[in-house]
């Protein structure tokens, strides 16, 4: 087998075995601890720019499927401890290595996944280096960023996804948006059009749309002045609901902060309370920054139960709301699904009949 390396921008070097495409992968290392869904975490636009590493050991033993795919993959490499070479599965098309391969993405596996998610833990994310060599200077890694990520992940031209009997139509401004936000808004009798991340107010506004949704997506939230100024102008006008990225943007666009986790939060289990009633909702999460939860605009609804970060605002003069997490959960709990139906309950005034 070809030996691979993993260079983190510390300096520390862990040697495992190729995966994936060839080539280098250079980009921001970040852990997700889901045990399954591995298709749908390689195909989440949100991780553009990022090295995916799995914390679970065994990846890979029910093959690729691409009916489960949330998007395209954007990730600039991939960390398992093991990868299966002969997946079982009567829905899988491929295996995990000719995933990435096809979509060129290097990889590497045999590496302790374990104890690089302690560094990452102890130290915070860092940029990374999946090579064949490892390289005497690391200037270059050190000074990697993110950048244009959201310009990257999204749509360039309107797309339309309807639904027998619409009742209602919804504008998604698509900021790296998942496949399956689309599909809970249909099985809501939701008309959805699918517009890019530069899309200015005066055209949805102008669309003849009953409310606003703004998805999750990549990238540093403060970087897009363009969208956040957008939104300010949306809110109050229709019925607005921001998922993850969109929850964020929201929040600055009301004048609230944003910050960078140590390490965020990337997993299928982070429990949230609902501090408007007794409710823990376990939910999907794949964010590396957060509204500062002191000072955010709005009314405080949701919390990180681990950390206390803040993880949904309400806006009730604006007819809005915004989560952290992952309503939609593709693969993941469906805790949180009934926001959706809050979404629609607030359209429930401007339906078009003939939609």
């Amino acid at each position: 087998m070809k030996k691979r390396y993993l260079v983190l921008s510390s300096g520390a070097v862990f040697e495992g075995y190729a995966l994936g495409a060839e080539g280098e992968g250079m980009g921001e290392l970040v852990f997700t601890t889901n045990m399954c869904g591995y298709p749908e975490t390689l195909t989440d636009p949100s991780y553009a720019g990022q090295i995916i590493m799995q914390t679970f050991p065994l990846i890979g033993n029910y093959g690729i499927i691409p009916e489960d795919f949330e998007g395209e993959c954007r990730a600039r490499g991939y960390v398992v401890r093991e990868a299966c070479e002969a997946p079982s599965n009567f829905r899988c098309q491929m295996t995990l290595d000719a995933f990435l391969k096809e979509r060129g993405v290097p990889a590497i596996m045999g590496v302790d996944t374990r104890e690089i998610t302690r560094i990452l833990r102890e130290e915070g994310v860092m940029n990374a280096l999946i090579c064949d060599s490892v390289p005497s200077d690391l200037s270059d890694l050190r000074a990697y960023a993110i950048h244009g990520a959201v310009a990257a992940a999204s749509v360039r031209e309107r797309q339309e996804a309807p639904c027998e009997n619409a009742r209602f139509r919804v504008a998604l401004l698509d900021y790296g948006a998942k496949h399956n936000i689309v599909r809970e808004l249909n099985r809501r009798g939701c008309h959805v059009s699918i517009l890019p991340h530069d899309t200015a107010a005066e055209d949805v506004l102008s669309g003849g749309y009953d409310g606003v949704m703004l998805s999750n997506g990549p990238g540093d939230p403060a970087e897009n002045a363009f969208e956040i100024k957008q939104i300010q102008k949306l809110m109050g006008k229709l019925p607005v609901f921001g998922i993850c990225l969109g929850h964020q943007l929201m929040a600055l666009a009301q004048g609230g902060e944003t910050v960078k986790l140590k390490y965020g939060h990337r997993g299928a289990n982070q429990p949230v309370r609902d501090l408007m009633g007794e409710r823990t909702l376990i939910t999907s999460q794949n964010h590396g920054y957060a509204v500062k939860a002191d000072g955010a605009p709005g009314v405080l609804r949701y919390i990180n139960a681990n950390d206390a970060t803040c993880e949904g605002l309400d806006y009730p003069d604006m007819n809005a709301f915004s989560v952290q997490f992952h309503p939609e959960a593709c693969a993941g709990p469906q805790d949180a699904e009934t926001l959706f139906d809050r979404f629609v309950s607030m359209m429930g005034g401007n339906a078009h009949a003939d939609a």
